[in-house]
């Protein structure tokens, strides 16, 4: 069975932050003494994806790319005229939708206030804010940088400048944080009046200063309280569940995110970027990432040593690898869509797909692939089935 070609979304991995902090296991890496080579990086961006360009020139003919995701790191740390430079060069060699959805992410702590109008113009219509929270305690206990203040600064800075399009990050689940706490800090955030709010539980990575030193977490039994009780916060003030983890008001659901659990396909460029792309024959999904270490990456120059590896995914991976995304999905999505996204049919499914209905993981509507209440609460445990 031959894949029809999803959608293809762009993602660009900006390494640096101010500070690193102690929860996060992402690529990012703290300023030291010598400033970051921002405009060299923002070249060497534009090389990677002319390499990938020539790597993967049969799956990306005739394709348009409809969003665009600066990640991090702190992506704010680069000035607009560098991500201008780099939107420029973009439109030069692939075509982008024109109602494109085109997200860089901030941190409070690193914003000037005043540079949003200048992202908005370099061509970013819309922010993504790691708030974390409200409580300044808490923000301490992170080991963020800035202050509640700080942050609703930043906001309103954002929307002077003409932003009416941004996410909110929160974190639940804090060191010794309670069910009261957890919903003021949604509160704050509602005010705020964003289009979108990203609700995590805080959990502990490996290798991350919190693994080694856990602080002391409200056990599951209250974290699944709080996520309850946000939810039907959020819920209640027009922000509708999409996504395990992402809330959003009418029309504000992240394109580009909504294209990662849809099993769509995206290139992925700078320093430890992921990306996956289906094959123009339908014959196979391929996985790249790129090198990790901002040096090494640099270093490589937009040459061979840009890359890291290389995985074409197994027919038999693929049943895993499409559940771990779609069943993210509150609202599940389309049976017939699994066929098309990953080349296999139905039948491939059908065994795992019985026992999740059987126990009540999936809902009974033979046309979607949805969690019911009790899936998305034990959602691994379901992924997992579908492991050949």
């Amino acid at each position: 069975m031959s894949l029809l070609a999803p959608p293809l979304s762009l993602y660009v991995h900006m390494p640096w932050c101010v500070k690193k902090c102690p929860y996060c296991d992402f690529n990012s890496h703290g300023l030291r003494s010598e400033p970051p080579p921002y405009a060299l990086y923002t070249d060497l961006l534009l090389a990677d994806l002319d390499a990938d360009r020539i790597d993967f020139g049969a799956a990306l003919e005739g394709r348009t790319v409809q969003s665009i995701f600066f990640g991090g790191g702190t992506p704010s740390l680069f000035a607009p005229e560098l991500i201008a430079r780099f939107l420029d060069g973009v439109r030069e060699r692939l075509p982008l939708a024109d109602n494109a959805e085109i997200t860089l992410e901030t941190n409070p702590g690193t914003v000037e206030h005043g540079r949003f109008d200048g992202y908005l113009a370099a061509g970013v219509n819309r922010l993504s804010f790691g708030i974390q929270s409200f409580d300044d305690d808490k923000l301490k206990r992170l080991g963020r940088i800035h202050s509640a203040a700080e942050a609703e600064a930043a906001v309103k800075s954002a929307q002077d400048a003409g932003y009416d399009n941004f996410n909110l990050d929160l974190m639940y689940a804090l060191p010794e944080q309670t069910q009261e706490g957890a919903l003021a800090d949604v509160e704050r955030a509602i005010a705020l009046q964003p289009t979108h709010i990203s609700h995590y539980q805080l959990t502990l990575e490996p290798n991350t200063a919190f693994a080694a030193n856990p602080p002391p977490l409200p056990d599951d039994d209250h974290a699944w309280a709080m996520q309850e009780a946000c939810e039907q916060r959020l819920a209640a003030t027009g922000y509708g569940q999409y996504e395990i983890s992402a809330y959003a008001r009418h029309g504000r659901r992240c394109v580009h995110n909504l294209n990662y659990w849809q099993f769509g396909d995206y290139l992925g460029i700078g320093a430890g970027a992921h990306g996956k792309l289906s094959d123009a024959t339908g014959s196979k999904v391929q996985r790249r990432w790129k090198t990790r270490h901002p040096r090494a990456w640099l270093d490589a120059a937009g040459g061979p040593g840009r890359i890291g590896g290389d995985n074409p995914v197994a027919g038999d991976e693929l049943p895993f690898e499409y559940m771990l995304n779609a069943l993210r999905l509150i609202d599940g999505v389309p049976m017939a869509e699994f066929a098309q996204r990953t080349g296999l049919p139905l039948e491939r499914i059908a065994e795992p797909l019985a026992q999740a209905r059987q126990r009540g993981w999936l809902t009974q509507d033979l046309r979607r692939l949805q969690t019911t209440p009790l899936g998305q609460r034990f959602l691994n445990d379901v992924i997992a089935s579908f492991l050949d």
